[in-house]
């Protein structure tokens, strides 16, 4: 597996984009919070320009470097957008389905609107404004959702941080909401907060 981009590799740059976005989700398999999406419009130029400063899959950076990529990647785009789907929603539609939610709220607040919009996964946002496409392992193959998912991880974990002030026997800040040992035996010493997915079995009553 390659952790790095190769800019005739990248599918921003196979066609004459004028602009291109990428979404990307975070969060879908955590156990407390909402579901977060951003959705990043870039240039060709810009994805040139963000390939070179080392922008990759945000599971493969680590924390300080996220947080630089995240302020370059928001100096250099044309929009970024972040929106999520909430905990409650979750439990009513279920986690994919609030996924596709997430990020479809974070696609239709661009402006401008982009030529194309490559989504990360096999699933298509329904009623999407943008032509889109999408892209399997899109994080580790197109910069510009790549782009999405580092901005999306590094507003995620700060909320999660904030968040961790008010139930510090979750361990939040240490696992973000993730389903780790102690986190698991907190749920069942305390039960879940008001921001746990009660659709997920560990967190359920």
């Amino acid at each position: 597996m390659r952790f790095y981009f190769v800019e005739r590799d990248l599918p921003e740059l196979a066609a004459p984009y004028e602009t291109v976005a990428g979404v990307d989700e975070v969060g879908r398999g955590a156990l407390f919070g909402a579901v977060v999406a951003a959705a990043v419009v870039l240039s060709p130029e810009a994805c040139s320009e963000l390939v070179k400063a080392g922008v990759r899959d945000s599971k493969r950076l680590s924390a300080k470097r996220r947080m630089t990529l995240a302020e370059q990647i928001r100096a250099i785009a044309l929009d970024v957008q972040i929106s999520h789907a909430t905990h409650q929603e979750i439990d009513q539609i279920n986690i994919f389905q609030a996924s596709l939610l997430a990020m479809g709220r974070a696609v239709e607040a661009l402006n401008p609107v982009p030529s194309i919009c490559f989504v990360d996964g096999k699933f298509p946002i329904p009623h999407l404004t943008p032509p889109q496409q999408n892209i399997i392992k899109g994080d580790q193959k197109s910069v510009v959702i790549a782009s999405a998912s580092i901005v999306a991880k590094v507003w995620r974990d700060q909320q999660i941080i904030e968040l961790a002030a008010e139930y510090p026997q979750y361990d939040l800040i240490a696992n973000k909401g993730y389903g780790t040992q102690k986190h698991l035996l907190a749920l069942q010493q305390y039960g879940p907060s008001p921001y746990h997915r009660l659709s997920f079995k560990p967190c359920r009553l």
